[in-house]
């Protein structure tokens, strides 16, 4: 028990260090490592307390594919830092606002504020149901059926994102010449192949 409890609060440690050098830091590439390490320490907290499930998409989802895709984005779009610095004091109340919404969502699940039985404090009573099967199971069941159609529009966020970095990524720059696919199918006959007629040993 000991063992488990100081790698319970340095794993804690690090994700709390890492989730502030996230927003911390000024380099965006320092940013999205800083978030990579924070997510490969809350899978291991996932391990502690029995959630090798949720742990391994973590792991697999978010490092392997989404910080990833958020690290080679960053590095395309070549972002003006000085820029970003000078409209910081422009979105700082929307941004403190955001956070206080996050503080009270953290407060309330954690039975500060209006401790009912959907926080954290009140699912004890639910967990002899929890334990009687796996992680696994018990996440596909709530997820495909209480929580169906939120999983619905969250693949159609991620989707919108997916469009959004492409279309961010897919600037014209003079000089550069780019593969025009219209073009290259409904190109004429003429100008995609040449016939040449060679005499018998002459060459070519």
């Amino acid at each position: 028990m000991i063992l488990q409890a100081l790698a319970f609060y340095v794993f804690a440690f690090v994700v709390m260090a890492s989730a502030a050098m996230v927003v911390v830091s000024r380099n965006p590439v320092y940013s999205v490592l800083f978030l990579i390490l924070a997510f490969f320490n809350a899978a291991a907290l996932f391990v502690l307390i029995g959630a090798e499930f949720i742990a391994m998409i973590l792991v697999i989802v978010y490092v392997g594919a989404v910080a990833v895709l958020f690290l080679f984005v960053v590095m395309m779009l070549d972002i003006n830092l000085t820029e970003l610095r000078e409209g910081f004091l422009k979105y700082l109340p929307v941004g403190a606002l955001i956070g206080l919404v996050l503080l009270a969502e953290i407060l309330l699940g954690l039975g500060v504020i209006g401790g009912g039985t959907t926080s954290l404090t009140g699912l004890d009573k639910a967990t002899p149901q929890v334990i009687a099967i796996d992680n696994t199971r018990a996440i596909g069941r709530v997820l495909y059926t209480q929580y169906f159609y939120l999983f619905q529009v969250a693949g159609l966020v991620l989707l919108v994102a997916m469009i959004g970095a492409i279309v961010l990524t897919l600037r014209t720059r003079p000089g550069v010449r780019r593969q025009r696919v219209s073009e290259q199918l409904y190109r004429p006959k003429g100008d995609a192949v040449t016939v040449v007629k060679v005499p018998t040993r002459g060459g070519v």
